[in-house]
């Protein structure tokens, strides 16, 4: 029988966070594991299951903590089994330290007889330095690795030099989150009925100027005197809507009761419209971005390469820190890379957007490159050179561009100027007394060419 399975023993829920963990990080650098996966979900374990992987396997990992004994400092019946089990197969087929406890927690050695007299590895002060040893202690027993593996210079990488570099510390940090608040807006806003879409649309047409939601023959708008003359065959007609309501802010963001249209589900969606047209169709459209349809029907804005356009410089809001960032560039000999946004409206926890970043790439600096796959390539590829630090600068440094000369972030939507929505400059940010100490290598690009999904997916396109 062909030996090519590290077993994971773990029979108590306590455990699970780091039996996921250990099977997850094995499983990437290219070792065929086993764990119990219905035990993992709370299921009944199948016994005759778990034997014949034990009898398949070349190593069993024993997840050892004080959470293998019962509470009178009995060892439990599932561990026990599984354990004594390993011994029975280790004996009969003479394997050498077929068994290697993973000592996970500060219990003592001796919960299990036996096993005092085994070399435990210690996960007790880090994750990663365990990994360290139990690795070192595989290959030099030569456990040997998937037979169709492709090896993982990321997964090494991650979890020899990054993480075990890295650690939660208590410090004051500041955090940015993806959520953009509306800073100022008018109080109310007002949904036009017309008899029919054309009429609607003619209306809209009419007033540009200003961020109007179109949505079948409704129009929604924060402006309470629309221009509804309009001029046909040289003749002015006022195209007059059939209804007008008026909602306040706190009508949209507390509800209200009403059994005939429109109802506060309805007013909601047009709100949120209204709220969308204002950035995206007015406020983006101004700044001169393109828009972007994705697969996945979501639209994305991104700056295209004109010829004026330069690094965007901002200081940190908090501190004197500055920073220049660009959102676009050369990307190898394919064309540029652009940093874009898809903004989703949101009316809790706060008043505003949902931003999400993408990267894209054009052949010209303007022009999408045409080809999903190769979009995903791409992206992949240059995705590994951001680290949490660089996407979030990419996205200060493009709401930062979204200012006008004085400072502000401001969409005008009322044709009289009465009236404008303003954004606040950065999004929604928060204070944590915990922080996460960053490595102090970076990572090399050389190293993680061969990342597995990568290589994968290049496998699987040449078939």
């Amino acid at each position: 029988m062909a030996r090519d399975t590290i077993f994971i023993s773990h029979a108590t829920p306590q455990d699970n966070e780091f039996s996921i963990w250990i099977a997850s990080r094995l499983e990437m650098l290219g070792y065929n594991t086993w764990i119990d996966k219905e035990g993992l979900l709370g299921g009944e374990r199948f016994w005759p299951t778990i034997q014949k992987a034990i009898e398949s396997s070349i190593k069993v990992l024993f997840v050892y903590s004080k959470n293998i004994v019962t509470h009178d400092g009995i060892l439990k019946p599932g561990i026990e089994n599984e354990i004594e089990y390993a011994k029975s197969i280790a004996s009969q087929h003479g394997l050498q330290d077929f068994i290697i406890p993973l000592h996970i927690d500060e219990s003592p050695y001796n919960l299990v007889i036996g096993l005092p007299n085994i070399n435990h590895i210690s996960f007790n002060d880090n994750w990663a330095d365990g990994l360290k040893q139990l690795l070192k202690k595989i290959e030099k027993d030569a456990v040997p690795k998937k037979s169709m593996n492709i090896e993982s210079t990321f997964s090494e990488w991650y979890e020899n030099e990054y993480i075990s570099n890295c650690s939660i510390i208590s410090k004051t940090e500041l955090f940015y989150t993806s959520w953009w608040q509306v800073k100022d807006i008018p109080q109310q806003f007002y949904m036009y009925l017309f008899t029919n879409a054309a009429q609607a649309k003619a209306i809209r047409d009419l007033n540009k100027d200003i961020p109007i939601s179109l949505q079948s023959n409704i129009l929604s708008s924060f402006d309470k005197k629309l221009n509804f003359t309009v001029l046909r065959d040289g003749e002015q007609i006022e195209v007059l809507p059939e209804n007008t309501y008026t909602f306040s802010l706190s009508d949209v963001l507390e509800g209200f009761e009403s059994d005939k249209f429109p109802q506060h589900r309805e007013v909601e969606n047009h709100f949120k419209r209204l709220l969308y047209c204002c950035i995206a169709s007015n406020l983006f459209w101004r700044k001169w971005l393109k828009k972007y349809e994705m697969s996945n029907k979501r639209i994305a804005y991104f700056l295209p390469k004109y010829d004026w356009v330069k690094k965007i410089d901002f200081t940190y809001p908090f501190g004197n820190r500055k920073k220049s960032r660009s959102i676009l560039g050369k990307y190898e000999n394919i064309g540029s890379w652009h940093y874009g946004i898809s903004i989703q409206t949101i009316l809790f926890p706060i008043v505003g957007f949902s931003i999400k970043s993408h990267i894209l790439f054009t052949s010209d600096g303007f022009k999408i490159i045409d080809d999903d796959k190769k979009q995903h390539s791409y992206r992949r590829k240059k995705g590994k050179r951001f680290f949490n630090e660089e996407w979030r600068d990419l996205q200060l440094a493009f709401i930062q561009r979204l200012k006008d000369e004085d400072g502000k972030i401001k969409i005008k939507v009322s044709v009289s100027d009465e009236y404008d929505l303003e954004m606040k400059e950065w999004p929604e940010m928060f204070w944590s007394e915990v922080g996460y100490n960053d490595p102090n290598a970076k990572m090399d690009i050389d190293k993680v060419e061969a990342y597995i999904e990568e290589i994968t997916e290049e496998g699987e396109s040449d078939d």
